[in-house]
C-alpha cells in the first residue's frame, strides 16, 4: 500500500510475518501466529536516491544488500522480494513524512536515514518501539558487542534501543603543531584540563597574526555552537543539558555558569578568541579559513573539519601541509575526573541509523533483514571505497581508516556522549546557543545564564527543569 504521507511515499509495504500489511485494513492475507512464512514482500526506506542524494547508500541498498538478502533467504526456502523505497527530500520533510506514515500504521519495514536525535521524540509518540519488543530476539544479535554502549545511545532512548546506529563522529581540539612549536609548546599536545587549554592559548597569544583558539559561540553558526562548544564544555563539567532518569532539563546550575564563565574567559577577559567571529554569518567558515591559513593555533570540530574541510582538495579550506601541521587532541575535562561520569576526558558525538516499523507484519523477518544491514560483511561492501567511523569496531578495525578517523573510533568514541532526542531540543539549543552570544558580546555570565534560564522555562515548563 502506498503511503499516504504528503509530498513524497516513505513506504511501499506489502511484507506478513505475523501482523496485517503496514497500514492495511485488509489482514486477510496476513498468516497467523506460527504460521510458517515461505514468501512475504519487504521494504527498505532510506533518505537517499540514485543519481541524486546519498547516492552510494541507494546504490548499495539497489545493487547489494536487496540481491544479497535475497538470495540468503532463497536459501533458506523463502521467497523474499526486497522492494527500495529512496527520496532525496530535505531532511526535515523526510521526518515529517516518516511521522505520518507510522502515525498512520505506514511505511516500510526496515527505515533508514534515522537521524539519532529524533530517536526520543518518536518513541514518545510511540510511532517507534524498542526492537526488542518488535522482535523478541533483537537483544541476541551478535553486533551489539561490536558496538560501543556509547554509540549505542544515539540509537536508544531511556535505557532501550530502538534502532542500530549506522555511523558517528566525534568531536576533538585540532592545533596546528607549528604554531605551538614557535610558541614553546609540545607537537605532541594533550591538555588534562581547561586551565591547560588556557594556558596553551597563553602562549600562542604572543605569536604575531595569530588568534589563539575557537571555540563555537552565538546563534549565526547555529548547532555547530552546541555541538562544538557548549555540550562537549559542559560534559566536562560532570553534567548533561538533560537527565534521563530524572526526566528534567537543566537549568541555570553551577556547571553552566562554568561553561560560560570559559567563553567569557576567552572571548572578553583575555581576548583569547576573536568575539567578531562568533557574530558573523560566515563565521565558522572563516574560522576554518583562519586555520588552513595558519592564523588560528586551535579549534573544537568533529572529525568533518578533518575529512571534508581541510583536505587538500576542498572547496572550502583547503590546507595543503595537513597531514604535516594538523594534529588533535582529546577534550579535557574541567580538571581530572570531572567529566560525566567521572570521565578525565569527553565528547560529543551524532549520526544516524535505522529503525524498525512496529507495524510491521513481519517482525522476525524485517529484524533479519535490518540486521543483515549492519552485518560486518555489509558495512564492509557499503564503506570499503569510502572510509568512514562505523558503528562496528570489528569494520573499523578492516578499513583503511587514515591515522586521525583511527583515533576517532578508538579514543573518542568510547567517551563520547549525544544530544537529547527529545522534541524540546532544538528550542533548548538555540537557548544555549543565544546564551553564549550574550557572553562574547559583552553580558557577564551570571545575567546569561538568567536569560538562558528565563527561555528555558517558556520551553518546556519550570516543572521540568532541574534548580
Amino acid at each position: 500500500m502506498r503511503s499516504r504521507a504528503g509530498g513524497f511515499a516513505v513506504g511501499l509495504s506489502t511484507a506478513a510475518l505475523v501482523l496485517a500489511a503496514c497500514g492495511s485494513d485488509d489482514d486477510s492475507d496476513a498468516p497467523a501466529d506460527g504460521e510458517e512464512v515461505t514468501e512475504a514482500t519487504l521494504t527498505i526506506a532510506e533518505n537517499a536516491i540514485r543519481g541524486g542524494k546519498n547516492a552510494e547508500v541507494a546504490e548499495w541498498v539497489e545493487d547489494w544488500v536487496i540481491p544479497e538478502f535475497e538470495e540468503m533467504k532463497a536459501e533458506d526456502g523463502v521467497d523474499v522480494t526486497v522492494e527500495f523505497d529512496g527520496s532525496g527530500a530535505d531532511d526535515e520533510d523526510y521526518k515529517t513524512s516518516l511521522a505520518l506514515d507510522l502515525q498512520t500504521g505506514e511505511g516500510a519495514d526496515v527505515i533508514g536515514g534515522f537521524d539519532g536525535i529524533w530517536t526520543g521524540e518518536f518513541a514518545q509518540a510511540d510511532y517507534i518501539q524498542p526492537l526488542n519488543e518488535i522482535y523478541s530476539g533483537a537483544d541476541d544479535w551478535e553486533g551489539w558487542d561490536q558496538v560501543p554502549e556509547a554509540v549505542q545511545q544515539n540509537m536508544s532512548f531511556e535505557g532501550d534501543r530502538y534502532g542500530i546506529p549506522v555511523g558517528t563522529d566525534g568531536r576533538v581540539i585540532y592545533y596546528n603543531t607549528e604554531l605551538f612549536a614557535e610558541a614553546g609548546l609540545p607537537e605532541d599536545w594533550q591538555p588534562t584540563s581547561w586551565e591547560e587549554i588556557l594556558d596553551a592559548a597563553r602562549q600562542l597569544q604572543e605569536l604575531d597574526g595569530v588568534t589563539p583558539i575557537q571555540i563555537n559561540a552565538g546563534t549565526p553558526m547555529g548547532e555547530a555552537t552546541t555541538m562544538q562548544g557548549f555540550l562537549p564544555l559542559l560534559a566536562g563539567t560532570g553534567a548533561e543539558i538533560y537527565d534521563e532518569d530524572a526526566s528534567l532539563w537543566m537549568g541555570a546550575s553551577p556547571e553552566m555558569q562554568q561553561v560560560l564563565d570559559f567563553y567569557n574567559t576567552i572571548y572578553v577577559e583575555e581576548e583569547l578568541g576573536d568575539p567578531l567571529l562568533q557574530q558573523e554569518a560566515a563565521g565558522r567558515d572563516n574560522s576554518f579559513l583562519m586555520f588552513s591559513e595558519h592564523e588560528l593555533g586551535m579549534l573544537i570540530e568533529g572529525d568533518y573539519l578533518w575529512r571534508s574541510v581541510i583536505t587538500p582538495d576542498s572547496d572550502i579550506a583547503p590546507m595543503e601541509d595537513r597531514d604535516e601541521v594538523v594534529g588533535w587532541a582529546k577534550i579535557p575535562a574541567v580538571e581530572p575526573g570531572a567529566g560525566v561520569g567521572g570521565q578525565d576526558f569527553v565528547s560529543m558525538s551524532g549520526g544516524g541509523g535505522q529503525v524498525l516499523n512496529p507495524n510491521t507484519d513481519y517482525p522476525e523477518l524485517a529484524w533479519e533483514l535490518l540486521s543483515f544491514m549492519n552485518s560486518k560483511e555489509a558495512l564492509l561492501e557499503r564503506y570499503g571505497d569510502d572510509p568512514r567511523i562505523t558503528s562496528r569496531a570489528d569494520v573499523n578495525e578492516e578499513l583503511d581508516l587514515d591515522e586521525m578517523i583511527r583515533y576517532i573510533t578508538d579514543e573518542v568514541l568510547p567517551i563520547t556522549f549525544y544530544r537529547p532526542g527529545l522534541e524540546e531540543y532544538p528550542e533548548v539549543s538555540i537557548a544555549l546557543q543565544e546564551s553564549t552570544e550574550a557572553v562574547v558580546t559583552g553580558t557577564s555570565p551570571a545575567d546569561a545564564a538568567e536569560q538562558y534560564q528565563s527561555s528555558l522555562e517558556g520551553i518546556v515548563g519550570d516543572e521540568n527543569i532541574a534548580n
